[in-house]
């Protein structure tokens, strides 16, 4: 797992425009765009990793009915995030960096 988010950090910072911070009072990584949020990475409360990225809510909805693993954004408004469980999940690291 821990390449997993290693991966998705060093390909997220070779984006124009984006930084990758870890932002200590979330307790997550923070991906932005000119410091505007389009990605958070860190636990949930039972400890697994989950990947929360921002999108078109009608594109969010069908992701959520398509991966058992997609589901509403965690701590987040539910309709313009997803939240991605990384765990357990079958998803490619190519495959999160898609839907990042």
């Amino acid at each position: 797992m821990k390449n997993k988010i290693q991966y998705l950090k060093e390909i997220a910072k070779t984006w124009p425009g984006t930084s990758v911070d870890y932002r200590e009072d979330w307790n997550c990584d923070y991906f932005g765009i000119e410091k505007k949020c389009f990605c958070m990475l860190g636990t949930n409360k039972a400890g697994d990793w989950v990947m929360t990225v921002k999108g078109y809510p009608k594109e969010n909805e069908v992701l959520r009915e398509q991966y058992p693993d997609v589901v509403s954004g965690y701590y987040a408004n539910k309709t313009h995030w997803n939240s991605y469980l990384l765990e357990n999940s079958s998803f490619t690291e190519d495959q999160l960096v898609v839907f990042s």
